[in-house]
């Protein structure tokens, strides 16, 4: 199924995450949160755009336009003219929490966790952005992470990464949890933690998993099915994309490691596996 993982990006991020293929534009974004950077290549080479505060995950609006997460507010980013609108604030009265994993959902909401900057326990929370209204949705968490969804839209699944535990919830028609989320599955092995997530077009879901050097797919009863390596210890989220949407991009982060692949981006081709095009954000 795969072809082993090759190197798409070579700057090296202190912590890469949230991915995103932009379907309109077929181009790749991702974060450097501690770095507060925005990346991206396009085929005149690689660009990036610096922010004042740590940014960390997104959605796309249109085809210029992202939806950003950063310490203090949801934005929405000109691509071309760089302009910054505030969309909502975003934990702006807490100075020790910022943003961190974050998707949009098949309804067109957007869904953001925040943690603390020094990973203070119970500090951190999910919440969900959908039409002009931020809601918190899951509160005392340490480091959320895996967000992402079903293809129905009828589940969601998101990780304390702490516990070890990727979770299941069930949405109703408006993509708002009702009832309790269930465990889906439970990671294993000395200094191995789930991280950033996705879910492929069969219902699969991929995790990146932080001190493994790995993504791993489980199948919707949490059986694990498939097992990739990529070249950095702490592989922190994937994001499919490509022309067929059968290539898989993987970050990672260099902060506390030595070694020349650790903080880049990699590539993959899972196909026939092909994932779920990013949802559109309604702002």
């Amino acid at each position: 199924m795969t072809a082993g993982a090759v190197l798409f990006d070579a700057r090296a991020c202190a912590l890469g995450e949230g991915p995103l293929w932009h379907p309109e534009r077929g181009q790749l974004f991702w974060f450097d949160i501690l770095g507060r950077r925005l990346l991206t290549r396009t085929a005149r080479g690689p660009a990036q755009w610096t922010f004042d505060e740590m940014v960390s995950a997104a959605g796309w609006i249109d085809r210029d336009s992202l939806l950003i997460a950063s310490e203090t507010r949801l934005f929405r980013f000109d691509l071309v003219s760089g302009a910054a609108t505030t969309v909502c604030d975003l934990e702006a009265d807490r100075p020790e929490t910022r943003s961190n994993d974050g998707r949009a959902d098949p309804r067109g909401g957007f869904w953001i966790g925040t943690m603390g900057k020094a990973a203070e326990r119970g500090a951190g929370a999910i919440y969900r952005y959908y039409r002009g209204e931020l809601r918190r949705l899951f509160a005392g968490l340490t480091i959320p992470n895996a967000i992402c969804f079903s293809p129905d839209g009828r589940c969601a699944y998101f990780c304390d990464t702490p516990t070890r535990r990727i979770r299941r919830q069930a949405l109703d028609a408006s993509g708002w949890p009702k009832g309790d989320p269930s465990d889906l599955v439970t990671i294993t092995g000395d200094g191995v933690f789930p991280d950033g997530a996705v879910v492929d077009a069969e219902g699969c879901l991929w995790n990146a998993q932080w001190g493994g050097a790995r993504v791993v797919r489980y199948d919707a009863s949490g059986r694990e099915i498939a097992r990739v390596a990529v070249p950095a210890r702490q592989s922190s989220c994937p994001a499919f994309g490509g022309a067929n949407l059968d290539e898989l991009f993987v970050t990672s982060a260099a902060t506390g490691l030595a070694g020349p692949a650790e903080g880049q981006t990699f590539r993959l081709s899972v196909a026939p596996v092909a994932g779920q095009a990013e949802h559109r954000v309604m702002v």
